[in-house]
Parts: structure tokens; sequence; C-alpha cells
């Protein structure tokens, strides 16, 4: 029987909850979106000293930001330490210029949870409560080359001793209305030292009525004070709604309540501070830096309306919070003024926390680690917070508004000009909210394989978009991003389409046959465009560029050859076999239900056939199987490199180890027996290809007189012999197996690497496991070394379809040197644990992403906090590049749930078995396995029970005065006279009685049970379905200890096609 649907799982089924949630950028300056410069320098033209007092044009941005998914209304937070010159209402990092190795934000925040509606969100900002260091982040890295790390916050005094508070923002949306927004701040002074805490809730309403675009058609909205607690919104989109405030806790168990003060300005530029121009509106968008820290009176509107809302909560009676204390914040968004009952707004909290405990678990009903899980938790958390409304209309961009001056000519340097179709307002998933805030297509394809785990729907929307034709350029080129839209990223998104595919159908039970036919059709397009624009000679061996792999190469691969000539990439050659593959998938998925597909499947048969032998045997005669001239593989090295065609057949090898030499190994395939009998007239295509072009059929078809494991046939760029030699090197820990993945550049060329002078000048490429020692492609990225996770994803992938079809019995030393003889799936299995060792701490409690930083590791405040960065140190495992890369790097997530139950700790031995040992990770040196009355037992198996993480939900947290008597109130059965008297003697003395915790408080505890202020995580009442689900899956991974110690988990063994 079906399970039943979780609560998160229903209200995925209404749309209305998808409209609010973190859509609100990080970074909206510095964008090219908001460049209006005549030479493209967008650093430059809108820089962070500008970004609080200049309204923008595309978007809004802030600190823990929520909006609705148009962007229209925008909440966040802003913070004051009484010694900042700012206000911290977003996050600070350097420009690109700055940074010695580019761009870098350089805020401390992490983001803790999230579901797929946000029904529950989480976002934790480690707030200084020293002056933050704005220059001295600029100045030190600005002395640093490139051969030194960045320079960050934790390098800094800023949390020595504790100084800073943990504010902790959430949000929750209501039981059954979607646009019920509850919001809780609660901030924590970790220090032993009073200190002084000002939180400021914002709302800004984005201006989209100076511009004379569409959108200025909607009539200006407005806010406006309702009464001392409540904010009233009126807009157009969403009629009125209300901005309700509760007065906060006092900063003591003693403390009167804190009021909040409503300030209200315009969301309008400070042309008088920026370019000493008279303003054009008397409040501006700087407003609250002025009046909060200045204590400038005539900075906002004394007549309490405008279009950006504050409330100032100030924390500093006594000195501010006591040392070790918390404040807490209770408001929402609202279509009632009514006030907040804060003993219910408390329970939504604990009730929409337990629903995500139990969403997750379904997603992996799995016996692991809390380690693990935590990793997979907080990969989706980060994975959900970097979604954002993307807004770029490139008429009015590149031409300029109705009610604007016209940009430059040449504007921008004539960025992105053959884009013009463009036109972009949608929720996108992005890289990195403040590194990269704009939509990179090759990224995208690998969010949505963590997507499809948990919202198929967001996922299948992801591709859907890029292939509409408001994205898709008319020729059939996916935009690659915003910095250039015309670059060209590898054609993953036919295999991202079919893995959201089958991942649903896996987890969920459907077949969405029709957007798999909806997105072959634009697939179809961005072949040809392949085609006809990137195979120069038209010989099926391909160009690309620098294919998002950056300086992997020891030319820029984006620019002319220095040698001239021009390049013959085995990496986009091998990419574009990989996407004749993904799209014969897709065709005879189709042809099951749809017949006519059955046609354009032997198409992609045939051309996949004539690029692999392009690739290897280009020029060959007939019965020639060995290297030719014009071959990308080097027989000699047994590897593939790219090569200098200089025309005629004569062509110039670059013996350089790196990805480009394994990426061939994606292109793999097996059909399955059932295929070719399942579809005749497919079957007829390929026994007429092998008859008639027999040559070429014998030296690309794997055995074709004998059939693999369970008669499949193999469809690969690599026969067994190259397959076993390229592995002899990737698995060689002196070549390409780091502890920690795959490298993307051999550790060979550490005392070996490739030089080669043109004109009088040197290239060089050598390993280097860490930062770029370059700027090329912006200095912030390197490939010639690290680990990156959506190659890793890909190699692993293609090592689970070489074991469907050589099967167990095939092995190879793994490592190599080692002694130990693995079979394909359990090499995939192993790179994956691996990779996994990551994010987990050792048995010395280091995370290997965290690298040596002893506060980030063994702090108690810091250790439970998992970053997902970019690329990794590939000796080391230290995170690289940007810091929160929740994306790409969130796959991690689907081999959590694949094998994560089998992995163990990491700088540990690799046992030849190790059955369910990420059970007991940390738990003991010597775990021992549940017998059946322990697995019977609910208290043995209550161990498993979800767990929310840090700062969880269930937190008990103190109430106002004003909440404490209306409680009263209630649990008395006062008549409404009795009532009314009662709230009008706490509002007169709101600052004493009440609000100091008197005798009402002892009363209360009487009258309603409460919690210690420790965590009460542990749910009072377990949920039994989820229980019998717990019990369901150790039932089940027990069973499976008696199977063939060759499974392995991987959905590429769900592949056979089925009916």
């Amino acid at each position: 029987m079906p399970t039943k649907l979780t609560k998160e799982e229903e209200r995925l089924q209404i749309y209305r909850f998808r409209r609010w949630g973190p859509y609100l950028g990080e970074r909206q300056w510095a964008t090219v979106r908001e460049d209006y410069s005549h030479d493209g320098d967008a650093w430059s033209d809108f820089p962070f000293e500008h970004s609080r007092s200049r309204t923008y044009r595309w978007g809004e941005d802030g600190l823990a930001g929520v909006s609705d998914n148009r962007q229209f209304v925008c909440m966040s937070m802003a913070l004051w330490n009484e010694k900042d010159d700012i206000l911290k209402e977003k996050a600070f990092g350097l420009t690109n210029s700055q940074g010695n190795h580019g761009e870098d934000v350089k805020d401390l925040y992490y983001y803790l949870d999230n579901t797929p509606s946000h029904s529950y969100m989480k976002y934790l900002y480690k707030y200084p409560q020293g002056k933050f260091p704005y220059q001295q982040l600029v100045d030190e890295n600005a002395k640093r080359t490139r051969l030194e790390d960045e320079y960050e916050i934790t390098d800094t005094d800023m949390f020595k001793d504790n100084k800073y508070f943990d504010v902790v923002f959430e949000m929750a949306k209501g039981d059954d209305e979607p646009e019920e927004l509850y919001f809780r701040i609660t901030a924590y002074n970790r220090s032993k030292e009073v200190a002084p805490l000002h939180i400021l809730p914002h709302l800004v309403l984005r201006n989209t009525w100076a511009w004379g675009s569409e959108e200025s058609k909607i009539s200006k909205p407005k806010v406006s004070q309702h009464d001392d607690f409540t904010v009233k919104v009126e807009h157009e989109k969403f009629g009125t709604k209300y901005f309700v405030f509760a007065p906060a806790p006092g900063a003591t168990e003693n403390s009167p309540d804190v009021k909040p003060k409503l300030l209200f300005t315009e969301n309008e530029t400070n042309t008088k501070r920026l370019y000493d121009q008279p303003n054009k509106h008397k409040y501006v968008k700087d407003a609250f830096h002025d009046y909060v820290i200045d204590h400038d009176e005539e900075a906002v509107n004394p007549e309490k309306f405008g279009t950006k809302t504050a409330a100032w909560f100030a924390f500093d009676e006594n000195g501010g919070v006591q040392p070790g204390d918390y404040v807490t914040l209770r408001y929402k968004f609202s279509k009632s003024p009514e006030e907040i009952d804060e003993y219910e707004f408390d329970q939504v909290f604990a009730r929409r926390q337990d629903e995500a405990d139990a969403f997750y678990w379904k997603v992996s009903p799995l016996p692991m680690s809390d380690e693990l899980r935590q990793v997979q938790r907080q990969s989706f958390a980060g994975l959900l917070w970097t979604k954002q409304f993307y807004n770029f209309v490139h008429h009015y961009w590149s031409g300029g508004d109705p009610n604007t001056p016209k940009p430059p000519e040449n504007r921008a340097n004539g960025r992105n000009e053959d884009w013009k179709h463009l036109y972009i307002n949608d929720v996108l998933s992005l890289p990195d909210k403040w590194e990269y805030p704009f939509f990179a297509a090759w990224d995208t394809a690998f969010h949505c394989v963590p997507f499809a785990m948990i919202d198929p729907y967001f996922a299948k929307n992801q591709i859907d978009l890029l292939l509409r034709e408001w994205y898709q350029h008319p020729n059939g080129q996916i935009p690659a991003y915003e910095w250039n839209f015309s670059d060209v990223n590898p054609p993953v998104h036919a295999w991202s389409a079919y893995r959201i595919f089958k991942i649903e159908r896996k987890m969920y039970g459907k077949e969405d046959i029709d957007f798999l036919e909806r997105v072959f059709h634009k697939l179809l397009l961005n072949f040809s465009w392949w085609v006809n624009r990137k195979d120069a000679n038209g010989n099926n061996v391909f160009e690309g560029g620098f294919l998002g792999l950056d300086n992997i190469g020891v030319f820029n691969r984006s620019e002319q050859l220095p040698t001239g000539g021009h390049l013959e990439q085995a990496d986009s050659t091998g990419w574009m076999a990989f996407f004749c593959l993904q799209m014969l998938n897709i065709s005879l998925e189709l042809a099951k239900t749809r017949p006519v597909y059955e046609n354009i499947a032997s198409k992609f048969f045939e051309h996949f056939i004539l690029i692999s032998d392009a690739m290897s045997y280009r020029g060959a005669r007939e019965g020639e199987t060995g290297e030719t001239e014009s071959s990308l593989w080097d027989e000699k090295d047994q590897f593939y490199y790219d090569a200098i065609s200089y025309g005629k057949g004569h062509s110039q090898s670059l013996p350089v180890r790196s990805l480009v030499g394994l990426i061939p190994l994606y292109a793999s395939l097996t059909l399955e027996p059932e295929i070719l009998e399942r579809f005749p007239g497919f079957k007829k295509r390929v026994d007429w290809f092998i008859n008639n072009v027999k040559p070429i059929a014998e030296r690309n078809i794997a055995s074709m007189e004998t059939r693999g494991v369970g008669e499949r046939l193999l469809l690969a760029l690599v026969n067994k012999d190259r397959l076993l030699a390229i592995l002899d090197k990737m698995l060689n820990e002196d070549e390409f197996l780091s502890p920690y993945g795959i490298r993307s550049l051999s550790k060979y060329h550490k005392d070996h690497p490739f030089e080669m002078e043109v004109n009088g000048e040197k290239y060089f490429v050598g390993y280097l496991p860490g930062e770029s020692d370059s700027g090329m492609f912006g200095g912030n990225s390197n490939w010639r070394g690290p680990i990156w996770f959506p190659v890793n994803f890909l190699l692993v992938e293609a090592l689970q379809r070489f074991y469907l079809y050589y099967g167990p019995e095939l092995k190879v030393e793994c490592p190599k040197g080692s002694g130990d003889y693995l079979n394909l799936a359990q090499c995939a299995q192993e790179i994956q644990h691996r990779l996994m060792h990551l994010f987990i701490p050792d048995e010395d409690g280091i995370r290997a992403c965290n690298g040596p930083n002893e506060m980030v590791n063994k702090d108690p405040y810091f250790k439970d906090y998992v970053p997902f960065y970019e690329y990794f140190d590939a000796d080391t495992g230290r995170g690289l590049g940007a810091s929160h890369q929740c994306g790409w790097t969130a796959v991690v997530a689907k081999w959590i749930h694949d094998n994560g139950v089998s992995c163990r700790i990491p700088k540990t031995p690799r046992t030849p078995r190790t059955p369910r040992s990420s059970v007991f990770l940390h738990n003991s040196t010597h775990p021992k396995q549940f017998d059946e009355e322990e697995e019977d037992s609910n208290e043995k198996i209550k161990q498993y029970y979800p767990k929310s993480g840090p700062f969880p939900g269930r937190l008990q947290r103190r109430k106002s005065g004003k909440s404490l008597l209306n409680l009263t109130v209630n649990a008395l059965d006062l008549d409404y006279d009795e009532s009314t008297h009662h709230s009008n003697v706490s509002a007169a003395r709101r600052t004493s009685d009440y609000g100091k915790g008197t005798s009402l408080k002892d009363e209360l505890e009487e009258l309603v049970p409460t919690n210690s202020r420790g965590s009460i995580d542990s749910n009072a009442a377990v949920d039994d379905e989820l229980l019998s689900q717990i019990k369901s899956a150790f039932q089940k991974y027990k069973l499976k200890e008696d199977e063939d110690p060759n499974d392995v988990s991987g959905d590429e063994f769900e592949t056979r096609h089925r009916d």
C-alpha cells in the first residue's frame, strides 16, 4: 500500500504554498543586471557603498530574506551593535579585484533548515559585538598574493572570547493558510559580557513605479502605521495585509517588554549623499541608518507611511543582553491585524518543524548516523535557501526604461547584445546567492538532482524554463549566465531531465511522460545548435571553449589559440557523445507509449557511433582498430588529450592529464535485451547499421558477438582495454584519486608540469590542489587539481553503468597499489564515501571541509554547522571558492541517500564489507547490531527518530508580559469587561509588573505546563506511523545483510526499461 502523504507533501500539491519563500537576493549590488556603465565593469558601477542608498532596478536584497515570487513585498532583518557605522542589513564581501582569489563574501551565516514549500525555514547569522572589520578585510586581502589563502572574518578577532551574537531567524507558514507568515528571531549573547543589540525587521516594497515599464502600471503600493504594533501593507497584487509585531520579552527575566518603534521612509535613491544632487524625495532608502545610528529625527517620515518600513527593537537597557542569555522577537505577515498569541505562535513553529522532520525522514528512510542525516538535511536547506526571484528584461536593460535616461551607446561594452529575446521574471535555483547571484545553466542541471528528491515539480520547472522561448535562443543555444549568456556550458540538460524523470518515478511512483516529451523537443534544437556551431570541420569532433572548466587547459580555451589552428577537445566531444546517449535514452522511454519516437532513437544511436569513431579512429582504414594520427586517444600514455588541429590531418596533442581525459567515460549506455525485442523498428535499424557499416560498428560497440551481463549491449566511447587504462590512473592516489574524491588534474603534474613555449611566451600547467595562482576567468575558481562535485557525480554514474555491463567479475585494484580489488560498482561507492568524508567529522572531530580552523571544528557553537563550498582542496579537503555553493555540492544528499548507511568514519581503512557501519558512526568503537528484540524495542528505534539539528523549533523561549497576561485571561475564563480591565492595566504597567516577571509568572506555571529553557526537541508524543516506518526501514535493511555483498545502491542500477 502507498504510504500516507506527509503534511509537507500535501502542501506541495497546493501552488499557493509556493508563493512566499526565500526568494529575496543576498547581493543585488554589482550584478550585471544593475550595471549601467559603458564598459561593463559591474563591480565598480554599483559598489557595496552605494547599496544602502541607491534604489535597485531589478531586485532587492537583505539578510535572511523572504519575499513573494515576484519580489513585490520583501522582508528581511537588520542588526546594530552600537559599534558599526551602518546597520548590518546585508552581507558584505570583496569584489573580484579586491580579493586575492576573486569575489568573496565575508559575513558568517548558515542555512540550517528549509522545506520545499518553505513552510518552515531556519537561518543563522553570527553577528560580531565589535565593530565589523569592513576595511580590515579589504586591506588584508589586498596584501595577499594568489599563492596565499584568503583572509576571512574568522582570521580576525571578531569571534574571540565568543564576543558575538548567534542570531537565529525562523519563518513558518500557517496551518491551513499559506499566506499567513510567522517570523521569529532569537539572538543569543555567546560572550561573558553584557552587550547591546538592536534588531530591525524590515519590509520593503520593490520599486516598480519609477521606471515606466509594464510593472509600473500597477498602482504604487504603500505601507502605513495601523497602530503601535502593526503596519498596514497595501499592494494591488495582494490587497491589504498587516505586518504585526508582539512586544519582545526584555533582555532578562526581570526586564520590561521591549516595544517596537515603527519607522517609515521611501524606497528611493539618496542622490544628495551619492552625487551631491538634490533629492527628488524627502525620505530616502538609507533613512533608517541615519535615524538609528546618527539620531537624525528628520530622516524618517513622521506621518508614518512610505514604501519601506522597519520595526526597531532596542535591547540596550542595563547594558543590553546579559552574558549567555537571549532575546526573542515574534511578528507575522497576515491578512488580519489581530495581536499575536505568543503561545499558539510558538506552537506553529513546533508543528512545522515536526512536519519537516517527518518529511525528511520519508525522503531517506534509512538507519544512518545523525551526522550524515544532518549533512543531508543542511544540504537540502542550502539548496532551498538559494532560490531567488531573478528579474531581467533585455529590452529595458539594453535600451533603457521609458522614465529614465538612455544608457550609453555600446551598452556594457556590448555584453549580451545577441540575447534580445530574454524576458526573465522567475524564481530560479542559483549557484550561490552572494558570489553567483544569477542562474548558471549547467549548475542548474545538477541542482535538479537533489531537488527531484524533495520537489520534483520545481526540478522539472527549472529545466522547462531554460528551454522556453524567452530563455533559449532561437538558434537553440541555452543561455549560460549573465556575465556572458553566449558562453558555452556542457550539454547536461538532457541528462538532468531524464535523471529527474527517473528519480520521480523511483521515489514518488510517477512517470511524467509529458514533461519528458516537452523538453525533448527543445533539446533537439539545442543538439542541432551544437552540431551546427561547434563542429568546425563537420567531422564529429567538437569544440566548445572552456566548457565550465575554466582554467583546466594550458591555454584559455575560450580565446583564439596563440599557436594558430583550432582546438579539438576531448571533453567537448565526450560531452556530445554523452548528449547523444541521453537523447537516445529519452526517445526510447517516450517510444514505450508514443511509437513515433522509435525512429528518432535510431538517429541518436547512429550519431553516437559516428562521434565515437571520430574521437578514436578518425582517418582509420578498413579493419584498423588502433590509434590514428588524428585520434584524441594517446596510445602511449593510454589517455585522452585535447589536440591542436592545423588542418590537412596535422594535429598536435596536448598531454595534460585532466578531467578532459576522464569525461569520455560519461558517454556510456547499456541497452537491455528487452528494448531490442520491444522496438523491432529500432532493432532492425541497429542490425542494419552493424551489418552495413561493420568496420565502424565493430570498433565502437562493445561485444557485438558476446553480450554483457543480462544480455546487455554496451554503447561507450571506451572499450574494455581503454576503460581499464583510464581507471589505472583515475584510481591511483598518486594521480587522480584523492582522499576526498577524484581530482580535476592528476597529481602526476606536481612533479611533471606541462610546459609549452609559443612565440617566446611560456605556458604552464602544474598541479594546484587548492586555489588558482592566476587571474584566468576571474581567478575565483581552479580546475587544476581540486575536487568538484558535478564531474565526480557523473564519473560515479559512469562506473555504475559499466558495472551493469561487465558485472561483478570485472575487478580493478582500488586504490592502485593497495592490493584491494573491487568491482566497478564498489569503486563507485568508494568514491562516494570519500566525497561524503568532506563533511563528516573524523575521530578527532575535524570536518575536512572546515580546514584546520580549531574554532569551527571544535567550538560547540560552530561545530554542527556544515558549509557547502564550491570546490575542495584535493589534498586536505578544505572548502574553497564560494562558501554557500549549495546547488551542485548538494548532490551529496543523493549519495547519502544511496550509500550513506555503509559510509565509514573518515581516515579509517576500508574493510571488504562494512554493513550498517554508519548507523553506529561515532557511537562506539565496537558497534553491535540490533537483535530481533532490540529492533522491536521502541526505545532503541527512537534514537533514529528525526532530529531537527541546531536550534530546534521546540526550544523554549520567554514570553512577553503582554502575552502572559493574555494567557491568564484565557486560562481564568475572564469575561470581556474583566479582560479589558486587565489589558488596560497591562498597557499602563507594560514597563513594570507584568514585564518584570512578577507573581503572575508563578501563577502561569500552574496554569500552563512549561519546559526548561534547554532543547525539548524530543517529541512528547512520537508519531506512531513514523515510528512504524523507521521499524520497517530497519527490517528491510537487515534483510539486505544476507544478500550479495557485491550489491551496491544507486539509481543507475534501476535503469532497466520497464513497462
